[in-house]
């Protein structure tokens, strides 16, 4: 028996030697995968002496020697927080940002403006189908579909979708220039997180460019390749009226209006994130 306090400060250590910037939480999150208990409960335990068991220690390690390696967290506990959602994730996917909750916040707002029994929404790339499913389940009037075009992507969204969907949230699997034709010139929200790294900038993150796809990261030459083709399909598939929310790079927001401006979209404007780094585009169609 191993006191709770004493693994987590010995693995927190462990974690900061091998540059995880967040070693403290890691190593709580870690112990409360194998245990069952909340992020509280881990400290609460810690603060009365409980202790942790052998075979807690046992299957705790491994685990921690992945970490150490830089796996992300997330692939280990195969699950990814995501406003509400507990998202399953694994190689082949996107990791869900915490940035990108803010724009699951602006499509939700816009989403929730619509004066319609059943607005519609339209998720391009959805990867684990975070975005889709932050709409469907804090609009729970609204149908949305979500288009993926891997395969190996697609598997973790219907597994979400499967989860979290509530019967509104369709699955598209194919390209997103090409998705949901019938839908064309009826939905009233489209919201997407394209590929937007330009090729040449590699992540410094080595758990970004060792294990998301590189297929959802990067996206041309200069970055807006997969944004110009987003924007074409969103302006097709949406009302006149409709919004559309897209991310986008630091750095970007001048170009990616330009963009939206050609395609034939009004009122676009550029948001920042949190630490005010340009992160956004909104625009009506």
């Amino acid at each position: 028996m191993t006191p709770v306090g004493a693994v987590v400060s010995a693995l927190a250590e462990r974690f900061q030697r091998a540059g995880v910037p967040s070693p403290v939480a890691d190593a709580e999150l870690l112990v409360c995968h194998l245990t069952g208990w909340t992020r509280g409960e881990v400290s609460a335990k810690a603060f009365m002496g409980a202790e942790l068991d052998a075979d807690v220690l046992e299957r705790l390690e491994p685990l921690v020697a992945r970490r150490e390696a830089r796996e992300p967290l997330q692939h280990i506990t195969g699950e990814a927080p995501f406003r509400a959602l507990l998202l399953a994730v694994g190689p082949g996917v996107l990791v869900p940002r915490p940035e990108t909750e803010l724009v699951a916040e602006w499509a939700i707002e816009a989403l929730r403006q619509v004066p319609a029994p059943t607005p519609r929404a339209v998720d391009l790339g959805t990867g684990t189908g975070a975005l889709a499913l932050a709409l469907a389940t804090e609009v729970p009037n609204a149908r949305v579909w979500a288009v993926e075009r891997s395969s190996d992507a697609a598997a973790w969204a219907a597994r979400n979708i499967d989860r979290f969907g509530d019967g509104r949230v369709s699955l598209i699997h194919g390209d997103a220039e090409t998705a949901v034709p019938e839908l064309d010139g009826t939905v009233d929200v489209v919201v997407t997180n394209p590929p937007y790294i330009p090729d040449a900038e590699k992540p410094a993150d080595i758990e970004v460019l060792g294990f998301d796809p590189a297929d959802a990261l990067f996206g041309g030459e200069d970055g807006l390749r997969d944004i110009r083709t987003f924007v074409t399909r969103a302006a097709a598939l949406l009302r006149p009226g409709g919004t559309l929310v897209l991310e986008h790079g630091d750095g970007q927001g001048a170009a990616v209006r330009a963009i939206a401006t050609e395609a034939g979209f009004r009122m676009t404007a550029t948001h920042t994130d949190l630490l005010h780094r340009e992160r956004a585009l909104t625009a009506v169609r």
